[in-house]
């Protein structure tokens, strides 16, 4: 069975956005690695590992989930951005704003 690409915890994405295999593979593999060093930290969690142990594993998720957010982010420029404002449509440049706003807090 295919798992599904959206996530059933949350609405259904109202935009979407076709990306090549390639891009889909990389973003889903760091994911799977994020994901990996959660279940480590939950592990440790519960075998009683030591406070800065779990500290630095949960740093190292933190870096994880920031290089996937960066890939997405410059997959995002590169391809919807850039391609909207060719067409004169600034709609996406003020969303890009205001993502990186967010992203910044």
């Amino acid at each position: 069975m295919e798992e599904s690409k959206t996530n059933q915890m949350t609405e259904p994405c109202c935009k979407t956005k076709a990306r090549t295999e390639q891009e889909y593979k990389d973003l889903a593999n760091r994911l799977s690695r994020v994901e990996g060093q959660i279940r480590g930290i939950r592990r440790m969690l519960e075998e009683d590992c030591y406070c800065v142990d779990i500290i630095t594993q949960v740093a190292a998720a933190n870096a994880a989930l920031n290089s996937f957010n960066k890939a997405l982010l410059t997959n995002h420029i590169r391809t919807c951005v850039a391609e909207d404002i060719k067409v004169g449509n600034d709609e996406k440049l003020e969303e890009l704003v205001s993502t990186l706003q967010k992203l910044m807090k």
